[in-house]
């Protein structure tokens, strides 16, 4: 007797897919501080039912990436100076290490690869186009962690970068940037040689300062 197969249940690829998205957006700052969503408005702009969009909030709600008030108002956080100051020092405890255990394994292709996003940062500094940094600079960063081969550690660091991604847009607006951060030159520079004291401060700087700027 043969038996037929179960039909796969859709809804948790759905909710993955909603989840996921969502995430890139507003780690990317796609979504300003304080904006407001609804499960409605997400259901109907991934074609989904109301249970995956509710999933997928729940989720983003948990890592910090949304938060959803007693009344069940949804919307992306509006970080206080305070908050800002503790996720500046999360992103340099956590991302000074990395940086550190990345340094052994900096390779050329490594560093050319740095270079070559590092240009396209200015590319999207040149056009005022804040997502776009956003992205690319995160992608600097990530490509460098990649290397520490610590992946516990990389993962709560983009915990923190997802929790400040439309704080992150806000900054980018506020500084009016007309050239790539000088912070990532002396990253590849420390890179390149060795020196492993100089990159610890160069990354330091670079994930810290405009942050604390925006906190003041």
């Amino acid at each position: 007797m043969s038996i037929a197969p179960r039909p796969i249940d859709p809804t948790p690829l759905a909710h993955d897919r909603v989840f996921r998205q969502l995430r890139t957006r507003i780690m990317h700052g796609n979504m300003a501080p304080g904006q407001p969503l609804t499960l409605r408005g997400i259901g109907k702009e991934f074609e989904v039912s109301m249970t995956p969009a509710r999933e997928a909030v729940r989720r983003l709600v948990a890592e910090g990436a949304l938060t959803m008030s007693n009344s069940g108002r949804i919307s992306t956080p509006e970080l206080s100076g305070e908050r800002i100051e503790e996720l500046a020092a999360l992103r340099a405890l956590l991302e000074v290490e990395l940086a550190s255990r990345a340094l052994p394994r900096a390779h050329l292709a490594l560093i050319e690869r740095l270079q070559n996003i590092n240009a396209k940062v200015a590319e999207a500094v040149s056009q005022r186009d804040a997502v776009s940094y956003i992205r690319t600079n995160l992608e600097f960063h990530r490509t460098l962690y990649l290397r520490a081969q610590a992946p516990a550690m990389l993962a709560m660091a983009e915990t923190v970068w997802l929790q400040m991604g439309p704080t992150m847009r806000a900054l980018y607006g506020r500084l009016r940037r007309t050239e790539p951060p000088q912070f990532h030159r002396l990253i590849i520079s420390a890179l390149k040689a060795g020196d492993e004291p100089g990159l610890r401060l160069a990354v330091r700087s670079d994930v810290t300062q405009g942050l604390r700027m925006l906190a003041s």
